[in-house]
């Protein structure tokens, strides 16, 4: 049996302000040509489907588009809900979605009940573990004491649950489970949302031992933390921490042994990423940033003095630029970074001064510091001391 492991689609999301659902849709209805090109199965979908728990109209159209593609290209689906998710509203009509090969594994009593797919081998079972919220999942599991505390009590007991049903299935039956967590070893982005419960959110690899394949969601990065355990990672970046991340999906062979061949397929990138530093002129004038004019950027800036409308004229030349920082060159000094030595023994006119230095980088001129009498002047209705 041929698998298509992808997890963490997040459709709906935006980037920085950008729409991203016509990317979304075009990278993702892609997977329908691979899945036809290389006569894969079966597709799992490890969580994050949809970036909010009530997603827009157009995101839930679009899913349903490259369901649909999937589906008609020949494969099956298993797919499970992620902590961005709504359980209950992607997990809605199950049952009718199984019978055109859509299965939704989204329900905590359902996890160890595998959706039971065949091969010229025999049966695979594909257990679904949707996103366990610690503290709902041990009442949900009924376990308490203070082994079942946190994300490593509630999905040990949910593999206890899955290993205690396969064993009944009898010799031969190969599995996979479908899991959204933070797994140790893993490594994060700045993209992901924290799952932490009392500072832990990390889970041992050892609770998904003895399982023939585990596709993972939840991380950001493609990686490999065993051969049967990986992330798929998301189809785009979602920040610049991902820009030099290779989006990819696994295709993964379970031969009458268990696991086979497992195969990396990089995915397209509809725009890349790039993180750009200098001063405003450098940026605007420098042919050596021709290549970027069509990334996604970050920039930062280290004039020494806060340009005036930087974003605008940084986005004449970069229509791209997302995210803007400031940093001046030689940095603040340490004073100002604390409020109290800031204010420490300053009049109304130096604590002025103070902010306009703050917000540039530099003091103001003897024009500026005319207008701030005036205006101190019309408040006060005094004299300031000059």
């Amino acid at each position: 049996m041929r698998i298509l492991h992808t997890s963490d689609w997040h459709l709906g999301r935006t980037f920085h302000g950008r729409d991203l659902l016509g990317e979304q849709r075009d990278v993702l209805a892609g997977l329908a040509d691979l899945v036809a090109s290389e006569k894969v199965d079966t597709v799992v979908i490890a969580g994050d489907l949809y970036d909010r728990a009530v997603p827009s109209g157009e995101a839930v159209g679009v899913c349903h588009h490259i369901l649909a593609a999937l589906r008609a290209a020949g494969a099956s689906i298993v797919l499970t809900s992620g902590n961005h998710d709504s359980a209950a509203r992607l997990g809605a009509y199950s049952e009718f979605a199984a019978a055109g090969g859509l299965h939704l594994r989204t329900r905590i009593s359902e996890l160890d009940s595998p959706v039971l797919l065949a091969d010229e081998h025999g049966p695979v079972a594909f257990y679904g573990i949707p996103y366990l919220d610690p503290d709902p999942a041990r009442a949900s599991l009924g376990i308490s004491g203070p082994d079942s505390v946190g994300h490593t009590g509630v999905l040990t007991e949910a593999m206890r649950r899955i290993k205690a049903d396969l064993a009944t299935r009898g010799p031969g039956v190969r599995s996979v489970v479908l899991a959204h967590a933070f797994v140790t070893g893993g490594e994060g982005s700045e993209s992901e949302r924290r799952i932490a419960v009392g500072g832990v959110e990390q889970v041992p690899a050892r609770v998904f031992d003895d399982i023939d394949y585990v596709a993972l969601g939840h991380l950001h990065g493609p990686q490999t933390l065993r051969p049967a355990l990986r992330y798929s990672g998301s189809p785009l970046a979602y920040s610049f921490s991902e820009r030099n991340h290779r989006k990819s999906v696994w295709l993964v062979d379970l031969t009458a042994e268990g696991l086979g061949e497992v195969r990396r397929h990089d995915l397209p990138v509809p725009r890349p990423l790039a993180v750009l530093t200098g001063t405003l002129d450098e940026l605007l004038a420098d042919p050596g940033h021709a290549d970027s004019v069509e990334h996604y950027l970050s920039i930062t800036l280290t004039d020494r003095v806060r340009p005036l409308e930087p974003m605008r004229r940084l986005q004449e030349r970069f229509p791209h630029a997302v995210h803007l920082d400031w940093r001046p060159e030689g940095g603040l000094d340490d004073a100002r970074l604390h409020y109290s030595a800031a204010i420490r023994g300053k009049d109304d006119r130096e604590l002025a001064a103070s902010f306009v230095a703050d917000c540039r980088g530099a003091l103001p001129d003897e024009t500026e510091t005319r207008l701030l009498d005036e205006a101190l002047h019309s408040v006060c209705g005094e004299q300031v001391r000059s």
